[in-house]
């Protein structure tokens, strides 16, 4: 959904968003779609925490869902711009 293209001013204009609707620290939620094959890659942005898969019917396509503890809105822009670099990530 967001950095594939964004600008400095979109990630800011989010980085408010999520310092209106969370109150840091906070529980947040990342979901993702990626290529199947593409799991290892995601899961290794998110060493120590369990991430929830599933796999969509042609099998083409893997979801994955991680909630974790994150310590502000700069913690979880920097996920996502890590994220941005998968090819054929999608985020949700």
């Amino acid at each position: 959904v967001f950095f594939f293209g964004m600008n400095a001013a979109s990630i800011e204009s989010f980085k408010t968003k999520l310092d209106q609707h969370y109150a840091w620290p906070s529980l947040y939620i990342f979901k993702f779609i990626v290529p199947s094959g593409k799991e290892e890659s995601v899961k290794k942005l998110f060493p120590l925490h369990d991430t929830s898969e599933k796999q969509s019917s042609q099998g083409k396509y893997t979801s994955i869902t991680v909630q974790m503890m994150m310590p502000s809105s700069d913690a979880v822009i920097e996920i996502y711009r890590q994220a941005a670099e998968i090819e054929g990530l999608l985020a949700l």
